[in-house]
C-alpha cells in the first residue's frame, strides 16, 4: 500500500529530528542545529498541507507557511522568525548562522531542539 504524501514528509522530518539529537550537545554545531530545526519544522508544517490535500508551497519561510496552514498550531512565533534566519545563514561558511549576537549558543541549540 502507497504511503500518504505527508507521512513522506514526517519521514524527513524525522531525519532531522535524529540528526539534531546526535549533534545538540557539540558546541561547534549550534548552527547546524538550527538548520535542521528550521528543516524539521518546515517538513511538518508541509505534511499539514499535504494532509490536508493543499497544494503545497515550493517556499523555505517557515512564518509564511505557518500562516497559510489549514489549522494553527500553537506554536512560537519568534523561533520562527530565528529559525528562518538561521536556516539562511547556517547553509554558507561566510556567517555559520548568525543571530545579532553571533553564533548559537548550547542553549539556543537545545531551545531549537524542542521546538
Amino acid at each position: 500500500m502507497k504511503k500518504n504524501l505527508y507521512e513522506d514528509w514526517l519521514v524527513s522530518a524525522s531525519f532531522d529530528l535524529k540528526t539534531i539529537e546526535y549533534i545538540v550537545h557539540d558546541k561547534t554545531l549550534t548552527h547546524l542545529v538550527a538548520f535542521h530545526a528550521q528543516q524539521c519544522v518546515e517538513k511538518c508544517f508541509k505534511a499539514v498541507y499535504a494532509y490536508n490535500n493543499t497544494s503545497i508551497p515550493k517556499i523555505h519561510k517557515l512564518q509564511t507557511l505557518y500562516d497559510n496552514l489549514a489549522i494553527q498550531i500553537d506554536i512560537d512565533d519568534t523561533i520562527l522568525i530565528i529559525l528562518d534566519q538561521l536556516y539562511i545563514d547556517a547553509r554558507y561558511p561566510v556567517d555559520f548562522g548568525l543571530l545579532p549576537y553571533g553564533k548559537p549558543s548550547l542553549e539556543d541549540a537545545r531551545r531549537f531542539q524542542v521546538c
